[in-house]
């Protein structure tokens, strides 16, 4: 079965990161003044990795999108954890906070981060899960509708905490965040599920790098497959999707891929 081209995809080139983050910042900006004019609140999950931290870093630094970024009706969430301490050199909230939060004017009261430093993940997955049906004020089994959801992927098509063949593929319904054992890693996860992702308003991947290209090629061209491929799991069911992909993350896709 190959995977369909979803009318709703949209896929963008870019020569290098640096086109390719003032973009997703351009991007950033508009789904806030957006959600604000329509529910008066900004909500996104965040994402780890290297070209995230590059675009939160720009939306503070540069003055253009710093002075558009309706701080103060904005509620900053996280798509997956480490199963390490707020502090370590590891954790997706540290990253996100030394590039973005702790430069903003945000206040820590709109920060809902995971609590990656419990022995028990099953008790920090329960608790972010919490944490959203409060903030969401969502009945049992609802989703959170987030106004935007950031994601990458890595080089063997893993998306947020969803690894290959691992448990977190096959959520228990209604559940919009569980632990994840990663044997490869030989750790444990906290993240979001599928079902939750693809309730959002808007999912963008930012996809940077030559070692992501084949994955990427086999996501968005090959087969079905998400048990090998898990961002092929990622459909939101009725928001914008987006994909940003520089030029060496790109460089096998079929000429015509931009188009789709």
């Amino acid at each position: 079965m190959t995977i369909p081209a979803s009318s709703k995809r949209e896929v963008r080139l870019f020569p290098d990161a640096t086109p390719l983050t003032r973009r997703a910042a351009e991007e950033f900006v508009h789904a806030a003044i957006e959600a604000v004019a329509t529910n008066g609140a900004f909500t996104v999950a965040l994402s780890g990795g290297s070209t995230p931290k590059a675009l939160y870093a720009l939306l503070v630094d540069d003055s253009a999108f710093r002075s558009r970024v309706p701080w103060d009706k904005m509620h900053l969430f996280f798509g997956d954890e480490r199963h390490v301490p707020p502090g370590d050199k590891d954790s997706n909230f540290r990253m996100a906070t030394e590039a973005m939060i702790a430069r903003s004017p945000l206040k820590p009261e709109q920060v809902t981060r995971i609590k990656g430093e419990y022995p028990d993940t099953e008790k920090a997955a329960i608790e972010y899960e919490q944490a959203l049906r409060a903030h969401f004020k969502l009945q049992e089994g609802e989703l959170p509708r987030f106004d935007l959801v950031l994601l990458g992927m890595g080089e063997e098509g893993h998306t947020a905490s969803l690894f290959p063949g691992t448990k977190a593929l096959h959520p228990p319904a209604g559940r919009s965040v569980v632990r994840n054992w990663v044997g490869k890693l030989f750790t444990e996860r906290i993240t979001l599920t599928a079902p939750a992702i693809n309730n959002a308003n808007q999912v963008i991947f930012l996809i940077t790098r030559a070692d992501k290209a084949l994955a990427l090629k086999a996501v968005l061209e090959g087969p079905y497959e998400p048990e090998q491929l898990p961002s092929q799991l990622i459909q939101p069911t009725s928001g914008k999707f987006l994909w940003l992909i520089d030029r060496a993350a790109g460089n096998v896709l079929s000429a015509d891929i931009a188009a789709k």
